[in-house]
Formats: C-alpha cells, structure tokens, sequence
C-alpha cells in the first residue's frame, strides 16, 4: 500500500471561474487486481499494454487505486507531477524477491487485460483474495504457479544420449543403406 499525501492548496477553476481551497489529505492507494478492472472498465483498453497515459488517464487510476474512503473529486486536481512519480515508482515496484531468467524468444504476446489475469487466477487455483495484493506480486505468483505447473523435464544422462544417438544413426545408415 501507498501513502499519497496531498498538500494544502489553492486550485483555480476554469469553469466556474473560482479559486478552491483543498485541504491536506493523506490518500492510501493500492496498485491490485481490483483497480486495474475498475480502470479498464472505464478507459476500455488495456492498463498493462496501454504504454503511456495521459495526465487524465493517470490521474483516473490513481482514482481507481484509492482505497481511502470518501475522497472528494478535488482532491485529485492537486496532484502534482511529483506525487505522480511517486505512484509510478510504486507501480512498477516488483514487491517480490522472487526473479525469474529472462528469455530471448519472441513469442506472439496476448494482450494482458484484467479478465485474463483473472482467468489465470481460476486455472492456477489461486484465491481470490490474492486480487487485492499488489499486482506485480500477483503476477510473480501466477508465474511461479505457471512455472511449477510445468511436467519436469528430466536431463539425459550422458550414456542415454549415446544409446539415442546411436539407435538414430542406425536408423539413417538403413534408411539411406550405407554403412557409415
């Protein structure tokens, strides 16, 4: 969880032609499952393949990221690029010690929305209270479910890849009759 805390300011509205008071408020933010649901309901695209947002979309997800009860709409008007650093810090935080060794292949990647997310949650059996953690957490978890999911792929032994290697070579020499 994230401690955003806006300072007291005076904002100016364009439309109603009026200056607005804010006072100090501390907002508590969590980058989850949740949020990112709630902010693609609204936006319609993908939160994770997206690239950048605007200041708009950015400020919508910290919307969606709040879990500070009754926060009024001005509030977030007085974020400032700074506090936004912040949020982005924290979002792209992994809030894991658990690494995992890149891979170079370029496979054809499906687009991550929170539907799919959550389809892996099912399929792996992962509960569903784990939509609240952070979700670069999450993800290491599915990952990991992923990974330990995997039928282990036993290592030859040196004498089981001669014995291979030799019974593929007899198999060429009598496909193609020669003797070596």
């Amino acid at each position: 969880m994230l401690e955003l805390i806006i300072p007291e300011n005076e904002l100016y509205d364009e439309v109603k032609e009026e200056f607005i008071n804010t006072k100090r408020r501390v907002l508590r933010l969590e980058h989850s499952l949740i949020s990112l649901s709630k902010w693609e309901s609204k936006w319609k695209k993908s939160f994770l393949d997206s690239g950048n947002k605007t200041v708009a979309e950015t400020i919508d997800y910290i919307k969606c990221m709040t879990i500070t009860q009754n926060v009024d709409d001005v509030i977030y008007k007085a974020i400032t690029d700074d506090l936004i650093a912040k949020v982005n810090d924290y979002i792209d935080d992994d809030m894991t010690a658990t690494t995992f060794v890149k891979s170079n292949s370029k496979k054809g990647r499906e687009t991550v929305t929170a539907e799919l997310i959550y389809y892996w949650m099912i399929a792996l059996n992962v509960p569903f209270e784990c939509q609240k953690w952070h979700l670069n957490k999450l993800l290491t978890l599915i990952n990991v479910c992923n990974i330990k999911n995997q039928p282990n792929k036993k290592k030859m032994s040196r004498r089981e890849i001669l014995a291979r290697n030799k019974r593929l070579n007899a198999q060429r020499k009598k496909k193609l009759g020669t003797k070596g």
